[in-house]
């Protein structure tokens, strides 16, 4: 299954490449028609880069100089030409959706090892395991977040808190804030969100996501339910498939993992043994990059004390930062 979705994942990204090259031929034929001078300058750049590798092939430096001093200065005339005409350079490249792969879905590196790149491993993430738990970020995101839907009045006696609903959100939306700018620095701590339903911290988990995304990077979001069942399920490949191993390893590969609703799944030994598992090797960073993970959920820190082992509450208490949303359900207003 998972081999199906990555071909046609693939044949998508060869329209979208093939798309984005006839695109850019179309722009360069009128261009030609009203700048002749513009196309000439690039055949001449053509005929003088051909040249050039020809006698770096055969060693022949003697007029390599001369060669890259008129290329040079055709790129300049180029340059000129089209900024007398009001056009950008990027006029003549092809527009890719992702200008990391060029919509190859791979990239090459140093040592000449091809990776995937992000862009296509978040295609495979939200088809087999994101599905709709990432489906508002167009709705749900910092540009939409409005504070005036939390309160103003400050009540301790209600919130055991002496400040505002208000200027509580607005404290922990600088603090996902400055999450995302400083994402890959492994010095600053992972996140969780404590307080009842209704109050923000999906929101604010969304906020966060596309954000993420929108910087390059791989996001995973899962309930923590259906995140502990698939893991079992996988582990025991309760669906008989050679691939039992990829959500295990998406998991602890992804750059993000959000982990929804945690304390709404049923505990066993089990359970509570993967999610350690998950927690921990994420802060081990295993696979040689910094990884982080955001858990959201209803319960309390006395609640996540009781209910689960001192392993994972030491994990939680020492590499998250801890921000508790009160006030009054805003899903009402």
């Amino acid at each position: 299954m998972a081999n199906e979705v990555l071909d046609s994942l693939l044949q998508e990204y060869e329209r979208k490449k093939m798309k984005s090259e006839l695109g850019l031929e179309k722009r360069k034929n009128n261009l030609y028609k009203s700048l002749p001078e513009l196309q000439r300058i690039e055949e001449e750049l053509t005929s003088y880069s051909i040249q050039s590798a020809k006698d770096i092939l055969l060693n022949s430096s003697n007029n390599l100089n001369n060669i890259n001093l008129k290329i040079q200065e055709l790129k300049n005339r180029k340059k000129q030409v089209l900024l007398d005409n009001n056009i950008p350079e990027s006029y003549l490249r092809p527009l890719y959706e992702c200008n990391v792969c060029h919509d190859t879905g791979y990239i090459t590196l140093e040592n000449n090892r091809t990776q995937m790149c992000n862009c296509l491993k978040q295609k495979l993430l939200n088809i087999s395991y994101n599905k709709s738990n990432m489906s508002n970020l167009e709705k749900e995101n910092f540009s939409t977040f409005n504070e005036n839907k939390f309160s103003n009045e400050v009540n301790l006696a209600k919130y055991k808190q002496n400040i505002s609903p208000r200027t509580n959100i607005l404290n922990i939306k600088n603090k996902c804030i400055e999450f995302v700018d400083n994402f890959n620095n492994p010095d600053y701590k992972n996140l969780l969100f404590t307080g009842n339903t209704g109050l923000g911290k999906t929101f604010m988990t969304n906020c966060i996501a596309k954000e993420i995304l929108n910087k390059g990077y791989s996001v995973l979001y899962q309930t923590a339910p259906v995140l502990l069942e698939t893991l079992i399920d996988n582990k025991f490949n309760k669906y008989n498939n050679s691939e039992q191993d990829l959500f295990y390893k998406s998991i602890l590969d992804v750059d993000l993992l959000i982990i929804d609703d945690l304390g709404t799944e049923f505990i066993n030994t089990m359970k509570l043994s993967e999610l350690f598992t998950i927690l921990n090797a994420r802060l081990l960073n295993l696979n040689s990059k910094c990884t982080k993970t955001i858990i959201s959920t209803n319960l309390s820190m006395n609640d996540i004390l009781r209910k689960y082992e001192e392993r994972i509450c030491s994990r939680i208490g020492g590499y998250y930062d801890i921000y508790y949303f009160f006030g009054e359900d805003i899903r009402f207003k």
